[in-house]
């Protein structure tokens, strides 16, 4: 018998170390804010299970709900760091996305996007330039989620940009480079952790907070918060991203197999949080019978629009939405309105 060369020899250790590692079991640690009791907690709850389920619990997600490891967004995404390494995933809002790369502040944007179907055209068109984005900083792409339409919550009635700017106004933790932004275009921003949002709501360290009306019934901001606005600034987004070191060490069959399950729960939620907003609106009602929706007049509401309009090209021009994101997402909008049309 011919004896086996170096060369086949090193072949042979090469299939057997990949054979090694496409058998390894992977375990997903991802972090988030979102409530246990929340119809995203669900959704990564039965993505999870399909992730066990179709990879013979090759690849299995455990999920820490409830700011339990981190207060905050930021918080969770310092876990991630390679010298932390506490978890290895998150699902974050766009806010959160945005301090790993600031082209998530696209959807930021007050009215930029008017209807479900448009948002999702924009943010599917968008959606392979922001997942390079966050490959060039360490971290996959798995799949988008739906936070609700964003409304404002306030301790006294706002009918006005006049007294909105003049208001304590929520911003997420983190952002200088938002907070900067606000405070030139006029407004009175207070930087604070999401899960801070009803306690200084309720103390007046906060006396306005844009929000989706589902996710403030969870958090019960319409205990501290008697107005909504009726204003549908704009959808909030979400999004899981795992690791890259995590995400190497899963086999190409396998990353298929969560890849679709991450859209599975995509899915989902496109389809009932929206549809949860109304009831949402309708239970504060229920619950706090001082709880009072501001339904704006055409004039007042146009006034908004008008305002809308003019800063959105200041996130461009200040650095808040990088220019390639900016002009990509409103090439995209107006494709969408052009054949709608």
């Amino acid at each position: 018998m011919m004896r086996p060369t170096r060369l086949q020899i090193a072949a042979a250790v090469a299939v057997l170390a990949g054979t090694t590692l496409v058998a390894a079991n992977v375990t997903v640690r991802l972090a988030t804010i979102v409530p246990r009791n929340s119809l995203w907690y669900g959704a990564l709850t039965d993505m999870g299970a399909t992730w066990q389920k179709d990879t013979a619990s090759r690849v299995t997600l455990v999920t820490f709900p409830d700011g339990k490891l981190a207060p905050d967004e930021p918080g969770s995404i310092k876990l991630m760091r390679p010298d932390m390494d506490q978890v290895n995933a998150a699902m974050l809002t766009t806010p959160g996305l945005a301090t790993i790369d600031e082209a998530f502040n696209v959807f930021g944007m007050p009215f930029f996007l008017a209807s479900e179907d448009e948002a999702r055209a924009v943010r599917d068109a968008i959606t392979p330039a922001l997942s390079a984005k966050l490959e060039a900083k360490g971290y996959h792409f798995i799949n988008w989620g739906h936070g609700g339409w964003v409304q404002l919550f306030s301790r006294s009635e706002i009918r006005s940009i006049d007294a909105l700017k003049k208001s304590k106004l929520y911003t997420s933790w983190g952002d200088d480079h938002m907070v900067r932004w606000y405070t030139k275009n006029g407004f009175n921003p207070v930087p604070t952790k999401a899960l801070d949002m009803a306690t200084n709501l309720g103390t007046g360290l906060l006396e306005a907070a844009p929000s989706p009306a589902y996710a403030a019934a969870m958090i019960q901001l319409y205990r501290s918060a008697n107005y909504m606005l009726d204003l549908r600034l704009g959808p909030l987004y979400g999004a899981v991203i795992i690791t890259d070191r995590v995400w190497k060490n899963i086999s190409e069959t396998d990353r298929a197999k969560v890849l679709e399950a991450g859209q599975a729960m995509q899915k989902q939620l496109d389809g009932s949080v929206p549809a949860q907003d109304d009831k949402a609106i309708a239970d504060m009602k229920a619950r706090n019978p001082k709880f009072t929706v501001t339904k704006l007049t055409d004039k007042e509401l146009a006034a908004f629009r008008a305002e809308g309009e003019r800063l959105a090209p200041t996130l461009r021009t200040d650095g808040i939405v990088p220019g390639d994101i900016y002009d990509l997402a409103m090439a995209a909008r107006d494709a969408f309105r052009k054949k709608a049309k």
